[in-house]
Protein backbone atom coordinates (compact mmCIF):
# COMPACT_ATOMS: atom_id res chain seq x y z
CA UNK A 1 0.00 0.00 0.00
CA UNK A 2 1.30 3.53 -1.14
CA UNK A 3 0.73 6.93 0.86
CA UNK A 4 0.93 9.48 -1.19
CA UNK A 5 0.70 13.33 0.40
CA UNK A 6 -2.84 13.53 -1.08
CA UNK A 7 -3.46 10.16 0.79
CA UNK A 8 -2.44 10.01 4.34
CA UNK A 9 -1.88 7.65 6.74
CA UNK A 10 -4.24 6.93 9.44
CA UNK A 11 -2.79 9.31 12.72
CA UNK A 12 -3.38 8.14 16.06
CA UNK A 13 -6.72 9.26 16.08
CA UNK A 14 -8.29 7.89 12.79
CA UNK A 15 -6.52 4.37 14.20
CA UNK A 16 -8.13 4.29 17.67
CA UNK A 17 -12.01 3.67 16.58
CA UNK A 18 -10.42 0.62 14.84
CA UNK A 19 -8.65 -0.30 17.63
CA UNK A 20 -11.25 0.09 20.17
CA UNK A 21 -13.58 -2.01 17.73
CA UNK A 22 -11.56 -4.80 18.13
CA UNK A 23 -11.49 -4.46 21.73
CA UNK A 24 -15.15 -3.96 21.61
CA UNK A 25 -15.42 -7.43 19.79
CA UNK A 26 -12.58 -9.41 22.03
CA UNK A 27 -14.53 -8.13 25.31
CA UNK A 28 -18.02 -9.41 24.05
CA UNK A 29 -16.42 -12.84 23.56
CA UNK A 30 -14.52 -12.48 26.77
CA UNK A 31 -11.16 -13.69 25.43
CA UNK A 32 -7.56 -12.77 23.91
CA UNK A 33 -7.18 -10.49 21.04
CA UNK A 34 -4.72 -13.29 19.61
CA UNK A 35 -7.68 -15.68 19.96
CA UNK A 36 -9.99 -13.63 18.48
CA UNK A 37 -8.35 -13.36 15.40
CA UNK A 38 -6.66 -16.74 15.17
CA UNK A 39 -8.96 -19.20 13.88
CA UNK A 40 -10.67 -21.95 16.29
CA UNK A 41 -7.56 -25.12 16.42
CA UNK A 42 -10.31 -27.31 14.12
CA UNK A 43 -12.45 -26.23 11.55
CA UNK A 44 -16.07 -25.43 12.10
CA UNK A 45 -18.31 -28.07 10.77
CA UNK A 46 -22.08 -28.77 12.00
CA UNK A 47 -23.17 -31.67 9.20
CA UNK A 48 -21.13 -34.57 8.84
CA UNK A 49 -20.63 -35.95 5.70
CA UNK A 50 -23.43 -38.32 6.48
CA UNK A 51 -25.87 -35.59 7.04
CA UNK A 52 -25.81 -35.91 10.46
CA UNK A 53 -26.02 -33.05 12.91
CA UNK A 54 -23.12 -33.11 14.55
CA UNK A 55 -22.76 -32.32 18.97
CA UNK A 56 -21.41 -28.87 19.84
CA UNK A 57 -18.38 -30.64 21.33
CA UNK A 58 -17.85 -32.14 17.97
CA UNK A 59 -18.47 -28.87 15.69
CA UNK A 60 -14.80 -27.67 16.52
CA UNK A 61 -16.24 -24.31 18.17
CA UNK A 62 -14.13 -22.53 20.97
CA UNK A 63 -14.84 -19.70 23.09
CA UNK A 64 -15.26 -16.37 20.82
CA UNK A 65 -15.91 -18.74 18.17
CA UNK A 66 -19.54 -20.36 18.98
CA UNK A 67 -21.83 -20.38 15.58
CA UNK A 68 -25.87 -20.76 16.03
CA UNK A 69 -27.56 -23.01 13.98
CA UNK A 70 -29.50 -21.33 10.78
CA UNK A 71 -32.63 -21.16 10.49
CA UNK A 72 -34.82 -23.24 9.18
CA UNK A 73 -35.90 -20.76 6.23
CA UNK A 74 -32.76 -19.82 5.39
CA UNK A 75 -31.19 -23.71 5.14
CA UNK A 76 -34.61 -24.52 2.78
CA UNK A 77 -33.22 -21.34 0.50
CA UNK A 78 -29.61 -22.49 0.08
CA UNK A 79 -30.27 -25.95 -0.28
CA UNK A 80 -32.68 -24.92 -3.33
CA UNK A 81 -29.90 -22.72 -4.78
CA UNK A 82 -27.74 -26.06 -4.29
CA UNK A 83 -30.00 -28.56 -6.37
CA UNK A 84 -30.15 -25.43 -8.85
CA UNK A 85 -26.35 -24.35 -8.87
CA UNK A 86 -25.06 -28.35 -9.23
CA UNK A 87 -27.88 -28.48 -12.71
CA UNK A 88 -26.29 -25.29 -13.87
CA UNK A 89 -22.64 -26.52 -13.46
CA UNK A 90 -23.45 -29.74 -15.33
CA UNK A 91 -25.79 -27.92 -18.41
CA UNK A 92 -23.06 -25.52 -18.70
CA UNK A 93 -20.29 -28.07 -19.02
CA UNK A 94 -22.90 -29.70 -22.02
CA UNK A 95 -23.24 -26.50 -23.90
CA UNK A 96 -19.23 -26.09 -23.79
CA UNK A 97 -19.06 -29.46 -25.68
CA UNK A 98 -21.81 -28.37 -28.36
CA UNK A 99 -19.84 -24.96 -28.74
CA UNK A 100 -22.21 -23.15 -27.03
CA UNK A 101 -20.34 -21.92 -24.45
CA UNK A 102 -16.77 -21.00 -25.35
CA UNK A 103 -14.97 -22.02 -21.79
CA UNK A 104 -16.72 -22.79 -18.37
CA UNK A 105 -14.90 -23.38 -15.17
CA UNK A 106 -17.37 -25.67 -13.24
CA UNK A 107 -17.77 -25.28 -9.42
CA UNK A 108 -19.49 -28.88 -9.35
CA UNK A 109 -18.98 -29.62 -5.93
CA UNK A 110 -18.42 -26.60 -4.41
CA UNK A 111 -21.77 -25.17 -4.64
CA UNK A 112 -22.26 -24.46 -1.17
CA UNK A 113 -19.51 -22.16 -0.45
CA UNK A 114 -21.11 -20.53 -3.74
CA UNK A 115 -24.67 -20.32 -2.18
CA UNK A 116 -23.72 -19.55 1.52
CA UNK A 117 -21.73 -16.42 -0.36
CA UNK A 118 -24.63 -14.97 -1.59
CA UNK A 119 -27.21 -15.58 1.10
CA UNK A 120 -24.98 -14.35 4.24
CA UNK A 121 -25.49 -10.64 2.08
CA UNK A 122 -28.24 -7.69 2.40
CA UNK A 123 -29.75 -6.31 -0.40
CA UNK A 124 -27.18 -3.39 -0.04
CA UNK A 125 -23.85 -5.41 0.32
CA UNK A 126 -21.34 -6.54 -2.80
CA UNK A 127 -20.05 -9.18 -3.85
CA UNK A 128 -16.92 -9.52 -5.86
CA UNK A 129 -16.89 -13.13 -7.66
CA UNK A 130 -13.98 -15.68 -9.51
CA UNK A 131 -14.29 -16.64 -12.56
CA UNK A 132 -15.75 -19.86 -10.73
CA UNK A 133 -17.89 -17.93 -8.91
CA UNK A 134 -20.87 -17.89 -11.55
CA UNK A 135 -23.28 -20.02 -9.22
CA UNK A 136 -22.95 -17.51 -6.38
CA UNK A 137 -23.74 -14.59 -8.99
CA UNK A 138 -27.02 -16.92 -9.79
CA UNK A 139 -27.89 -17.01 -6.27
CA UNK A 140 -27.15 -13.27 -5.71
CA UNK A 141 -30.15 -12.44 -8.49
CA UNK A 142 -28.54 -12.50 -12.05
CA UNK A 143 -30.52 -13.53 -15.02
CA UNK A 144 -28.94 -17.16 -15.68
CA UNK A 145 -28.20 -16.17 -19.23
CA UNK A 146 -27.06 -12.71 -18.31
CA UNK A 147 -24.34 -14.45 -15.69
CA UNK A 148 -22.81 -16.91 -18.69
CA UNK A 149 -23.30 -14.40 -21.35
CA UNK A 150 -19.39 -14.00 -20.58
CA UNK A 151 -18.71 -17.47 -20.80
CA UNK A 152 -20.01 -17.33 -24.60
CA UNK A 153 -16.91 -14.94 -25.44
CA UNK A 154 -18.99 -11.49 -25.57
CA UNK A 155 -17.84 -8.50 -25.09
CA UNK A 156 -19.38 -7.77 -22.08
CA UNK A 157 -20.07 -8.91 -18.85
CA UNK A 158 -23.89 -9.56 -19.56
CA UNK A 159 -24.92 -8.16 -16.17
CA UNK A 160 -24.92 -4.89 -14.39
CA UNK A 161 -22.71 -4.33 -11.80
CA UNK A 162 -24.19 -1.81 -10.16
CA UNK A 163 -28.09 -2.92 -10.29
CA UNK A 164 -27.25 -6.14 -8.88
CA UNK A 165 -23.85 -5.32 -6.64
CA UNK A 166 -22.15 -8.02 -7.76
CA UNK A 167 -18.28 -7.42 -9.28
CA UNK A 168 -18.12 -8.25 -13.17
CA UNK A 169 -16.47 -12.39 -13.26
CA UNK A 170 -13.11 -11.85 -14.89
CA UNK A 171 -10.38 -14.04 -15.69
CA UNK A 172 -7.29 -12.09 -13.95
CA UNK A 173 -6.08 -13.38 -10.90
CA UNK A 174 -7.18 -11.50 -7.67
CA UNK A 175 -7.76 -8.06 -9.12
CA UNK A 176 -11.16 -8.16 -7.66
CA UNK A 177 -10.09 -8.58 -4.30
CA UNK A 178 -8.72 -4.92 -4.76
CA UNK A 179 -12.26 -3.89 -6.80
CA UNK A 180 -13.64 -5.00 -4.09
CA UNK A 181 -11.51 -3.04 -0.91
CA UNK A 182 -11.88 -0.10 -3.25
CA UNK A 183 -15.55 -0.23 -2.95
CA UNK A 184 -15.64 -0.82 0.61
CA UNK A 185 -13.87 2.12 1.57
CA UNK A 186 -15.80 4.22 -0.48
CA UNK A 187 -18.69 3.19 1.06
CA UNK A 188 -17.25 3.74 4.21
CA UNK A 189 -16.25 7.34 3.44
CA UNK A 190 -20.07 8.07 2.25
CA UNK A 191 -21.02 6.43 5.76
CA UNK A 192 -23.29 3.74 4.14
CA UNK A 193 -23.68 0.16 5.70
CA UNK A 194 -22.61 -1.83 3.09
CA UNK A 195 -20.23 -4.88 3.56
CA UNK A 196 -18.57 -6.19 0.76
CA UNK A 197 -18.02 -10.05 0.40
CA UNK A 198 -14.38 -11.02 -1.87
CA UNK A 199 -14.15 -14.52 -3.27
CA UNK A 200 -10.83 -16.15 -4.18
CA UNK A 201 -9.39 -19.47 -4.10
CA UNK A 202 -6.21 -20.59 -2.57
CA UNK A 203 -4.25 -20.37 -5.85
CA UNK A 204 -5.25 -16.40 -5.13
CA UNK A 205 -3.50 -16.28 -1.84
CA UNK A 206 0.09 -16.51 -3.40
CA UNK A 207 -0.50 -13.26 -5.58
CA UNK A 208 0.40 -9.93 -4.55
CA UNK A 209 -2.60 -8.17 -4.82
CA UNK A 210 -3.66 -10.56 -1.67
CA UNK A 211 -1.55 -9.18 0.03
CA UNK A 212 -2.30 -5.81 -0.71
CA UNK A 213 -6.20 -5.94 -0.47
CA UNK A 214 -6.08 -7.68 2.71
CA UNK A 215 -3.32 -5.22 4.33
CA UNK A 216 -5.18 -1.69 3.02
CA UNK A 217 -8.74 -3.36 4.35
CA UNK A 218 -7.12 -4.14 8.01
CA UNK A 219 -5.01 -0.37 8.08
CA UNK A 220 -8.21 1.34 7.06
CA UNK A 221 -10.77 -1.25 9.34
CA UNK A 222 -12.82 -1.64 5.87
CA UNK A 223 -16.01 -3.97 6.01
CA UNK A 224 -14.59 -6.53 3.88
CA UNK A 225 -15.51 -10.52 4.79
CA UNK A 226 -12.32 -11.80 2.21
CA UNK A 227 -13.66 -15.77 1.71
CA UNK A 228 -11.20 -18.25 0.86
CA UNK A 229 -12.46 -21.17 -0.71
CA UNK A 230 -9.26 -23.57 -1.07
CA UNK A 231 -9.87 -26.74 -3.47
CA UNK A 232 -6.56 -28.08 -3.53
CA UNK A 233 -5.38 -26.78 -6.30
CA UNK A 234 -4.31 -23.69 -7.96
CA UNK A 235 -5.01 -25.52 -11.67
CA UNK A 236 -2.52 -28.04 -11.53
CA UNK A 237 -0.20 -26.92 -8.32
CA UNK A 238 -1.61 -28.42 -5.02
CA UNK A 239 -1.69 -25.98 -2.11
CA UNK A 240 1.47 -27.63 -0.45
CA UNK A 241 3.42 -25.77 -3.05
CA UNK A 242 1.62 -22.63 -2.51
CA UNK A 243 1.94 -22.61 1.63
CA UNK A 244 2.93 -24.38 4.38
CA UNK A 245 1.09 -22.18 6.53
CA UNK A 246 -1.00 -24.21 9.09
CA UNK A 247 -3.90 -22.88 7.25
CA UNK A 248 -4.87 -20.01 5.17
CA UNK A 249 -6.94 -18.71 7.70
CA UNK A 250 -4.11 -18.43 9.63
CA UNK A 251 -2.90 -15.85 7.51
CA UNK A 252 -5.26 -13.19 8.72
CA UNK A 253 -3.41 -12.51 11.88
CA UNK A 254 -0.70 -11.16 10.23
CA UNK A 255 -2.83 -8.45 9.19
CA UNK A 256 -4.70 -7.84 12.16
CA UNK A 257 -7.91 -9.23 11.25
CA UNK A 258 -9.89 -12.35 12.70
CA UNK A 259 -9.70 -15.47 11.28
CA UNK A 260 -11.60 -18.66 10.62
CA UNK A 261 -11.82 -21.82 8.92
CA UNK A 262 -14.86 -23.58 7.77
CA UNK A 263 -16.20 -27.45 6.15
CA UNK A 264 -16.60 -25.78 2.59
CA UNK A 265 -18.95 -28.71 1.92
CA UNK A 266 -21.23 -28.24 4.88
CA UNK A 267 -23.45 -25.08 3.96
CA UNK A 268 -25.21 -25.25 7.09
CA UNK A 269 -21.50 -24.12 8.64
CA UNK A 270 -20.90 -22.22 5.81
CA UNK A 271 -23.86 -19.61 6.37
CA UNK A 272 -23.48 -20.01 10.19
CA UNK A 273 -19.32 -19.05 9.82
CA UNK A 274 -20.17 -16.39 7.01
CA UNK A 275 -23.39 -14.68 8.18
CA UNK A 276 -21.70 -13.75 11.50
CA UNK A 277 -18.38 -12.54 9.50
CA UNK A 278 -20.53 -10.23 8.03
CA UNK A 279 -22.51 -9.17 11.19
CA UNK A 280 -19.28 -8.71 12.68
CA UNK A 281 -17.84 -6.92 9.60
CA UNK A 282 -21.15 -4.36 9.66
CA UNK A 283 -20.76 -3.50 13.56
CA UNK A 284 -17.65 -2.12 12.75
CA UNK A 285 -14.87 -4.89 13.95
CA UNK A 286 -12.90 -4.60 10.77
CA UNK A 287 -12.44 -7.20 8.07
CA UNK A 288 -12.47 -10.74 8.25
CA UNK A 289 -10.52 -13.75 6.83
CA UNK A 290 -12.85 -16.73 5.99
CA UNK A 291 -11.35 -20.37 4.55
CA UNK A 292 -13.21 -23.30 3.30
CA UNK A 293 -12.33 -26.39 2.77
CA UNK A 294 -13.44 -27.52 -0.03
CA UNK A 295 -12.78 -29.72 -3.60
CA UNK A 296 -13.18 -29.01 -7.67
CA UNK A 297 -14.86 -32.62 -8.51
CA UNK A 298 -14.22 -31.71 -12.20
CA UNK A 299 -11.31 -30.08 -14.39
CA UNK A 300 -10.24 -26.42 -14.10
CA UNK A 301 -11.91 -25.67 -17.34
CA UNK A 302 -12.95 -27.90 -20.08
CA UNK A 303 -9.01 -27.30 -21.91
CA UNK A 304 -7.61 -29.10 -18.67
CA UNK A 305 -7.16 -32.61 -18.19
CA UNK A 306 -7.21 -32.81 -14.65
CA UNK A 307 -5.89 -36.68 -14.56
CA UNK A 308 -2.15 -35.59 -14.99
CA UNK A 309 -2.36 -34.18 -11.68
CA UNK A 310 -4.41 -35.84 -8.96
CA UNK A 311 -5.49 -39.61 -8.82
CA UNK A 312 -8.78 -41.15 -8.97
CA UNK A 313 -9.06 -42.12 -5.46
CA UNK A 314 -8.80 -38.53 -4.37
CA UNK A 315 -11.72 -37.59 -6.22
CA UNK A 316 -13.56 -40.59 -4.77
CA UNK A 317 -12.62 -39.43 -1.39
CA UNK A 318 -14.72 -36.37 -2.04
CA UNK A 319 -17.20 -37.90 -4.02
CA UNK A 320 -18.25 -38.96 -0.70
CA UNK A 321 -18.46 -35.40 0.87
CA UNK A 322 -20.55 -34.04 -1.42
CA UNK A 323 -22.62 -31.23 -0.38
CA UNK A 324 -26.23 -31.56 -2.19
CA UNK A 325 -26.30 -35.70 -0.92
CA UNK A 326 -25.38 -34.61 2.64
CA UNK A 327 -28.11 -30.99 3.02
CA UNK A 328 -30.82 -33.36 1.46
CA UNK A 329 -30.04 -35.98 4.02
CA UNK A 330 -30.29 -33.37 7.27
CA UNK A 331 -33.18 -31.62 6.27
CA UNK A 332 -35.12 -34.84 5.08
CA UNK A 333 -34.08 -36.15 8.59
CA UNK A 334 -35.72 -32.95 10.27
CA UNK A 335 -38.78 -33.23 8.20
CA UNK A 336 -38.29 -29.95 6.11
CA UNK A 337 -38.47 -31.45 2.97
CA UNK A 338 -40.53 -34.20 1.75
CA UNK A 339 -40.64 -36.13 -1.86
CA UNK A 340 -43.00 -33.11 -2.80
CA UNK A 341 -40.18 -31.00 -2.13
CA UNK A 342 -37.77 -31.85 -3.83
CA UNK A 343 -39.68 -32.54 -7.18
CA UNK A 344 -40.39 -28.79 -7.11
CA UNK A 345 -37.17 -27.85 -6.34
CA UNK A 346 -35.54 -30.29 -8.96
CA UNK A 347 -38.22 -28.93 -11.32
CA UNK A 348 -36.73 -25.48 -11.03
CA UNK A 349 -33.63 -26.84 -11.58
CA UNK A 350 -34.71 -27.89 -15.23
CA UNK A 351 -36.35 -25.05 -15.56
CA UNK A 352 -33.20 -22.86 -15.05
CA UNK A 353 -31.11 -25.49 -17.54
CA UNK A 354 -33.80 -25.02 -19.93
CA UNK A 355 -33.63 -21.27 -19.41
CA UNK A 356 -29.84 -21.37 -20.59
CA UNK A 357 -30.49 -23.86 -23.51
CA UNK A 358 -32.75 -21.24 -25.10
CA UNK A 359 -30.91 -18.77 -24.27
CA UNK A 360 -27.22 -19.62 -25.40
CA UNK A 361 -28.35 -21.15 -28.67
CA UNK A 362 -29.60 -17.67 -29.64
CA UNK A 363 -27.42 -16.40 -32.58
CA UNK A 364 -26.43 -13.34 -31.53
CA UNK A 365 -26.23 -10.04 -33.58
CA UNK A 366 -22.56 -8.81 -34.01
CA UNK A 367 -21.67 -5.48 -35.12
CA UNK A 368 -17.78 -5.27 -35.84
CA UNK A 369 -17.98 -1.95 -35.05
CA UNK A 370 -18.24 -1.99 -31.81
CA UNK A 371 -14.50 -3.45 -31.65
CA UNK A 372 -13.89 0.34 -31.61
CA UNK A 373 -17.01 1.76 -30.13
CA UNK A 374 -16.39 1.38 -26.38
CA UNK A 375 -12.67 2.22 -26.34
CA UNK A 376 -12.68 5.92 -25.55
CA UNK A 377 -15.24 8.51 -24.79
CA UNK A 378 -13.85 10.31 -27.85
CA UNK A 379 -12.32 8.34 -30.43
CA UNK A 380 -8.58 8.71 -31.26
CA UNK A 381 -7.85 9.19 -34.88
CA UNK A 382 -5.96 5.96 -35.17
CA UNK A 383 -9.16 4.50 -34.23
CA UNK A 384 -11.28 6.31 -36.64
CA UNK A 385 -9.13 5.85 -39.23
CA UNK A 386 -9.11 2.22 -38.35
CA UNK A 387 -13.05 1.57 -38.14
CA UNK A 388 -13.58 3.53 -41.81
CA UNK A 389 -10.85 0.69 -42.92
CA UNK A 390 -13.18 -1.84 -41.43
CA UNK A 391 -16.46 -0.23 -42.75
CA UNK A 392 -14.78 0.11 -46.11
CA UNK A 393 -13.97 -3.81 -46.28
CA UNK A 394 -17.15 -4.94 -44.98
CA UNK A 395 -18.91 -2.81 -47.77
CA UNK A 396 -16.71 -4.63 -50.22
CA UNK A 397 -17.63 -7.78 -48.99
CA UNK A 398 -21.21 -7.35 -49.23
CA UNK A 399 -21.44 -5.79 -52.78
CA UNK A 400 -19.07 -9.18 -53.76
CA UNK A 401 -21.93 -11.17 -52.44
CA UNK A 402 -24.63 -9.52 -53.90
CA UNK A 403 -23.06 -9.57 -57.31
CA UNK A 404 -24.72 -11.97 -59.93
CA UNK A 405 -22.25 -15.00 -60.42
Amino acid sequence: MTISADHPAPDQAQRLPAEDAVSEAVRKFGITVEDYMLPARHQIQMVDPDGRLMAESEQGTEPGHEYPLPGDEELMAAYEQLVVGRRVNDQNSALVRQGRMAVYPSSHGQEACQVAAALCLSDGDWLFPTYRDAVAVMARGVDPVETMTIFRGDWHSGYDPARHKVGIQCTPLTTQLLHGVGVAHAAKLRGEDTVVLAMCGDGATSEGDFHEALNFAAVFHLPVVFFVQNNKYAISVPLAHQSVAPSLAHKAVGYGMAGERVDGNDVVALLAVLDRAVKLAREGSGPLLVEAHTYRMQAHTNADDATRYRQDSEVAEWLAKDPISRMKTYLTGRGLLDDDGAARIAEKAEAVASQLRDGLGEDVPVDPQELFRHVFSVPTPQLKEQSAMLADELSREASSEESPK
